[in-house]
């Protein structure tokens, strides 16, 4: 019987698994809430403020991706594109993560929370014809002509916070390497 390779034994395993508890955290936070906004709130009704207004919960639904790009491509083609190719992006990124020992701890993490965030709304895409459930509704005092953000839910925000994670270790990681 051959020994497992270093990549293969149980500490590397254990740490390249339990980062996904964190994605698995996220996943069920984000269905939880798109399921309590669902059943509360009326589309396109404001069901609860904070802060003067200034963070709002609101039940909107996005048929396109950031920004609601794409929103306007016909039905079917949105819906392969706006499924089809985040399946592929997280194929990807896993494979990666798994295949690679290049990741830092922190790293890992990141990318668990991005993919975590990503499977969030992919379930929505397929799960939901009507469009990803946003509600999360923040003033944004007229910067680029804005007087709120776009809506977003909490599968946004994960994949945003630890995309920007995940790019800042990144180029720290660098810098220090070059120095």
């Amino acid at each position: 019987m051959a020994a497992a390779s270093p990549s293969l034994s149980s500490p590397s395993r254990e740490k390249k698994i339990l980062p996904f508890s964190l994605a698995a955290v996220i996943l069920v936070l984000d269905q939880l809430s798109k399921w309590l906004v669902v059943e509360r709130i009326p589309r396109l009704t404001v069901g609860a403020e904070f802060f003067g207004g200034f963070i709002r919960f609101i039940h909107a639904r996005n048929p396109g991706i950031a920004f609601s790009l794409g929103r306007d491509l016909p039905d079917p083609l949105r819906g392969v594109f706006f499924t089809l190719l985040p399946i592929l992006v997280l194929a990807a990124l896993g494979l990666h993560y798994f295949r690679s020992d290049d990741f830092s701890p922190i790293q890992r993490w990141a990318v668990a929370g991005i993919i975590g965030g990503g499977a969030g709304n992919l379930v929505d895409r397929i799960f939901r014809p009507e469009g990803v459930v946003d509600f999360i509704d923040v003033e944004f005092f007229g910067i680029f002509g804005l007087d709120r953000w776009p809506t977003f839910n909490i599968a946004d925000s994960s994949v945003v916070v630890f995309g920007s994670l995940l790019a800042l270790t990144i180029l720290t990681h660098g810098r220090r390497t070059h120095e």
